[in-house]
């Protein structure tokens, strides 16, 4: 009498939450960016201080208990100025990933479907836009329109459009050839279909990896622009422009400069480590490798 073996059962595989959680970079990028993003959002409903109101005989004060990271200039506490510019930095960076993502995947994607001429006459456009840094747009627009938070967010968004184009054409033009495609061809599909149906859900994964870096480069971008008094203008603080007002008084007080130098630095350092777990949660080579 022949005994067979019950065939093993395959044990199921962790989904992306799970070995998102695995990773370091992912764990220690999510806790500060939920930092970041808490703070701005408690800046809706509380601060410690009215930052619209100045009070001159508070000028200048070292930290205390009453003001944790000192006061400004202009007796404004640079903790309350911090909450509310890191809800500037969010929305400004936010609203320009969301641009690029707009009109940018569209236009990858769509070149990718079409090729030829299209696809050439759209990568060329692309690369005119994207020799233009975001700075120099603002100072373009601003030149145009005047200077305020909603042309440093035209700008950056702007200049996110050729970068996510390039990335959904890569990986459109990855997928356009695999038998899946074909066999949805063969079934009568459209290329506008088969984009929605199949090219985009297997390039959502690239897009957000993507998204995540453009968001700390956003940050950035803010408060460069911020910095040359081309982005959000007073008296709503913004991080570039309190390191602008600080730089002055750099001798006589150096946390001026401290505090809002180290939320942009936590930012943009949770948001790429963010994006890396993710990117390596994601792929399956990166966590081989690693």
């Amino acid at each position: 009498m022949t005994i067979i073996a019950d065939e093993p059962v395959p044990e199921p595989q962790p989904g992306f939450l799970a070995l998102a959680l695995r990773n370091r970079s992912f764990v220690v990028g999510a806790l500060l960016t939920l930092f970041i993003a808490g703070m701005a959002l408690l800046s809706f409903f509380w601060t410690p201080y009215d930052v619209t109101r100045l009070v001159v005989a508070d000028r200048m004060l070292p930290l205390s208990s009453a003001h944790w990271f000192g006061t400004d200039q202009f007796g404004r506490d640079v903790l309350s100025m911090i909450m509310i510019g890191a809800r500037a930095s969010i929305a400004v960076a936010l609203v320009a990933v969301v641009i690029g993502l707009g009109v940018g995947v569209p236009l990858g994607c769509w070149a990718a479907a079409r090729g030829g001429i299209v696809d050439e006459v759209l990568m060329r456009f692309n690369d005119v836009v994207f020799a233009f840094p975001a700075l120099l747009m603002a100072i373009l627009i601003t030149a145009i329109f005047g200077p305020s938070a909603t042309n440093a967010v035209i700008a950056i968004g702007i200049f996110n459009i050729p970068v996510f184009a390039r990335v959904a054409r890569a990986g459109a033009l990855a997928i356009w050839p695999r038998e899946f495609i074909l066999a949805a061809r063969a079934a009568g599909k459209g290329k506008a279909r088969i984009t929605a149906e199949h090219i985009l859900p297997n390039i959502a994964n690239l897009l957000l990896v993507q998204g995540t870096i453009q968001f700390a480069l956003g940050v950035l971008a803010e408060a460069g622009l911020s910095y040359v008094g081309l982005g959000v203008q007073p008296p709503m603080p913004s991080w570039g422009r309190m390191l602008f007002d600080a730089q002055p008084r750099m001798m006589v007080a150096p946390t001026l400069a401290l505090f809002p130098g180290l939320a942009i630095v936590i930012t943009v350092l949770g948001l790429n480590l963010l994006g890396d777990g993710v990117s390596d949660a994601i792929d399956p080579k990166l966590r081989r490798q690693r």
